[in-house]
């Protein structure tokens, strides 16, 4: 499928740094699992880096999608820094503060509740 299309989905710019690797079609909701792309964060190069698999993915709600509730698990990739033994991972600000909705969903039901 089109990477355009599928990109339509998902919130502007998440594509770009995870990939969909799975996709349950439930009776009343839509479970995508995403994991982070090995790519350094900003400040880091990947060759000074050790990926360490990722963290427990947390739950993220988005639109509906076709009548069904929109579930996002991400699984965040944390890296060793070879040169002093710390684990870092990079700062996400995809779910709004308080919520487990996307920050476009939650800033939609906010003007929609006014």
């Amino acid at each position: 499928m089109d990477d355009k299309l599928i990109k339509l989905f998902f919130p502007a710019g998440l594509l770009d740094y995870f990939k969909v690797v799975s996709c349950v079609d439930g009776e009343d909701e839509m479970l995508f699992t995403l994991e982070e792309l090995n790519l350094a964060p900003e400040g880091y190069q990947l060759s000074a880096l050790q990926s360490k698999g990722f963290y427990d993915g947390g739950r993220v709600t988005d639109f509906p999608l076709r009548g069904k509730r929109c579930i996002y698990r991400i699984r965040r990739r944390k890296w060793l820094v070879k040169s002093d033994n710390s684990v870092i991972t990079r700062d996400w600000n995809i779910v709004a503060s308080g919520t487990k909705l996307t920050n476009e969903f939650a800033a939609f039901l906010k003007e929609f509740n006014r």
